[in-house]
């Protein structure tokens, strides 16, 4: 069973691996291993560490953190959805999704934003999501990555 919870700092460093795992794993046929390398070989910061603590949701199995996403409520943006190679093919980021669409429409928002990477598009898609025009993504670890901006209307509650 998945459960999905507010991450805590002591979360940090599993969605840090997690994450560099992932993309690894999923992104190695779209990204140059330039690409790759400097996404995720550069180390924890005391920003990603905030950032995990104010904004990011774990998903968790099996007692370990398998999943993380975050929602920015002020803007509707979604971010971060990974999901641990060992549970790919689960539900895991799926139910992280629903989780934060939920998050949105009691935060008020009529939409949700993201910037799907490119092997992930298909997936945002089946998820209702609508985007394909391709575009760039400038990361805070400065790389930059062909992506696929994507938004969803939410419906408000009644």
């Amino acid at each position: 069973m998945i459960t999905i919870r507010k991450a805590i700092k002591s979360d940090v460093q599993a969605i840090f691996d997690l994450r560099s795992r992932a993309i690894l794993d999923q992104c190695s046929a779209y990204y140059s291993l330039e690409q790759l390398a400097l996404w995720t070989q550069s180390g924890i910061t005391d920003s990603l560490i905030r950032d995990i603590i104010e904004t990011f949701y774990v998903s968790e199995a099996d007692d370990r953190v398998i999943g993380c996403g975050k929602l920015t409520a002020a803007t509707g943006m979604v971010d971060a959805i990974f999901v641990d190679p060992d549970y790919f093919g689960r539900g895991a980021a799926k139910q992280m999704l629903a989780f934060l669409e939920e998050l949105g429409k009691q935060h008020g928002l009529s939409l949700l934003k993201l910037e799907s990477t490119l092997n992930a598009a298909p997936f945002y898609r089946s998820c209702g999501f609508i985007g394909e025009a391709l575009s760039t993504y400038h990361s805070p670890r400065g790389v930059s990555l062909d992506c696929i901006p994507m938004e969803k209307p939410l419906t408000k509650y009644v």
